[in-house]
């Protein structure tokens, strides 16, 4: 079933309400005291269904300027408006509001009504060209316009069949993408619980989904949905455009208000900083810095940092679920005016602490597409996350990356910075080498703070494209590079030693006149120059193969003594020996003086 939602806005007491009663049957107005003054204080919500058998659901908003902040939140999620203006007042103070909140929203279907058409008839075409011309620079300019009298029952035909019209233009909703449902009614029904109602824009509500409850300024909270309603029918299920009413647990009615957002779970950036472009209104260099921030239910206080006229940052009270395309009101607080609509570029800017970054910042935001600019964010950081650049807007969930960035392990990495990467840390392990042949690399934990938690996620592709190494913890030149040096010679003469005798290995003394202390042998080691065992025995790489062979040779099992004499060796060296190769399974001891060769 096609359903869709349509806000109506215009001046107080031009027959807004009355309009969604008589075509619904139902009354708007919610509340004892706004039916005993005739005065919409709140959000309203009607439904019917249309002739085409379109649902559409009327959210009904106040016209009262001291109710600005509640007609609001009932417009700014809404893809569809019905104006009104009554015939007999014309357009008034809060059209012009309303007019303003309209197009700094973006709204650019819906439809005009002239109401009241009885009392003023001679007045209705007037009342249509004035307000032709009052949306002539907005998303209505080319908005059907009628006059109806809803209480003669005058034009609600055509009316029904003029939206139905309308309502077959706007773009079919995205019912796969992220959820975000701006919270506009919450309260507690006995045996259920909490109730929260919004209206779903993007993205499946499904019973027993679990979501978030974010904004306002308080830790997000988990919530599971128990149940769901549309119309006050139930459902297992809620496609966008809907109105939803989400039954949820884990969360008490007294937590859950106006202005805060259901959202899928790690889907959303909370944003707190965001730099904007204006999309119409006043000027941003023209405006308090001191404003309300708009967006879907929530009115948020924020200060803006101006570039220019036409470019900003804002930085809000309280974090908000926002990406790259939002678009946000911006309202003046003391004088209860709305000043315009700004569209984010970026919710997660850089920061700006040195002297002329805010005008380098201002001509990056002045090229920046209004849909974001990836490359950029990529470029600006070295890395990304894919992950984040879907929770920032920038990228859908089957994006390929820019041919300036290359993928790794769900990171983007622009081209140039991992190629300045690459070489920083050739020449950073070069160094180390220079300074001391015989040290062992650099360690990754030093490299992983050379190069900052963005790098580190795939350091290992950045070692192996430098040509480096990684061994026992630390990054290093390849074996056949690393030079010994003052060791060196030491180490030829040890060698040579040990050749003409591999297992006769050397006492700790004969090291020494050689200059080869721990640190020395160590570094020949870790190039696989010699072999240490238990006990400081040193003897050649060769030697355990050169063990095995000889120890084949005798009748199995066989003792360590019948081992020493077939190696020409000690016990000293004999027993480590032993030990070695029985670690490594290439011999295995039967019982405290026998082993054998495992063949």
């Amino acid at each position: 079933m096609t359903t869709h939602v349509v806000a109506t806005a215009g001046h107080v007491d031009h027959g807004k309400s009355t309009l969604v009663r008589a075509l619904t049957g139902m009354e708007p107005d919610r509340w004892e005291e706004e039916r005993r003054r005739g005065l919409t204080i709140d959000l309203g919500f009607v439904w019917t269904t249309l002739p085409s058998g379109r649902e559409v659901a009327f959210v009904d908003v106040p016209g009262h300027g001291r109710f600005i902040r509640n007609a609001l939140a009932g417009l700014a999620t809404a893809p569809v408006v019905c104006f009104v203006v009554a015939a007999d007042e014309g357009w008034s103070a809060q059209s012009s509001d309303h007019r303003d909140a309209i197009a700094a929203l973006g709204i650019r279907h819906g439809m005009i009504v002239v109401t009241k058409a009885d009392r003023a008839p001679d007045l209705v075409a007037a009342t249509i060209e004035r307000a032709h011309r009052e949306f002539a620079h907005t998303g209505l300019r080319d908005a059907p316009a009628i006059a109806v009298s809803a209480a003669q029952n005058i034009g609600l035909d055509t009316f029904r069949q003029i939206l139905d019209d309308v309502l077959a233009k706007t773009p079919a909703p995205d019912a796969s993408g992220r959820l975000r449902l701006w919270i506009d009614r919450s309260f507690s029904v006995p045996g259920a619980g909490t109730v929260a109602t919004g209206t779903l824009v993007a993205g499946t509500l499904t019973k027993g989904d679990r979501l978030v409850v974010v904004g306002d300024g308080r830790e997000p909270r988990e919530v599971v949905v128990r149940a769901l309603e549309s119309r006050d029918k139930p459902a297992d299920a809620l496609r966008p455009m809907n109105r939803a009413a989400v039954n949820l647990r884990g969360v008490s009615a007294g937590d859950v208000r106006r202005g805060q957002v259901l959202t899928t779970p790690d889907a959303w950036l909370m944003a707190t900083i965001v730099d904007v472009r204006r999309i119409g209104g006043a000027a941003l260099d023209q405006v308090p810095t001191q404003l309300t921030v708009h967006i879907g239910t929530v009115a948020v206080p924020a200060r803006l940092r101006c570039f220019d006229a036409e470019h900003a940052r804002i930085i809000l009270d309280w974090p908000l679920p926002l990406i790259v395309g939002d678009r946000l009101l911006l309202r003046d607080p003391a004088r209860h005016l709305v000043l315009g609509g700004v569209g984010v570029l970026d919710p997660d800017p850089p920061q700006l602490p040195r002297r002329g970054d805010s005008a380098r910042r201002r001509i990056a935001l002045a090229a920046m597409p209004s849909d974001g600019d990836v490359l950029a964010k990529v470029a600006s950081r070295g890395a990304v996350e894919v992950n984040d650049l879907r929770r920032m807007g920038l990228v859908g969930p089957d994006a390929l990356p820019p041919s300036e960035v290359r993928e790794f392990n769900g990171w983007w990495v622009h081209l140039p910075a991992y190629d300045a990467w690459r070489q920083q840390l050739r020449a950073l392990v070069e160094s180390d080498a220079q300074r001391d042949q015989l040290t062992p690399g650099i360690s990754q934990g030093a490299v992983r703070d050379a190069f900052g938690p963005a790098a580190a996620r795939f350091i290992d592709q950045l070692v192996a494209d430098a040509g480096l190494e990684q061994r026992n913890g630390y990054v290093r030149l390849p074996q056949a590079r690393i030079d010994l040096g003052r060791a060196e010679a030491g180490v030829v003469k040890l060698e040579a030693r040990l050749l003409a005798n591999p297992f006769l290995a050397p006492l700790a003394g004969d090291l020494t006149a050689l200059g080869l202390g721990s640190r020395e042998l160590a570094a020949a080691e870790r190039v696989r120059r010699v072999l240490r065992l238990q006990g400081g025995v040193v003897l050649l790489p060769s030697a355990p193969t050169l063990a095995i062979q000889a120890l084949a040779q005798l009748r199995q099992p066989f003792t360590t003594s019948q081992a020493r004499q077939a190696l020409g060796t000690s016990r000293r060296v004999a027993i480590p020996l032993l030990e070695y190769l029985d670690g490594r399974g290439w011999t295995r001891r039967i019982d405290g003086e026998h082993r054998e060769v495992v063949r």
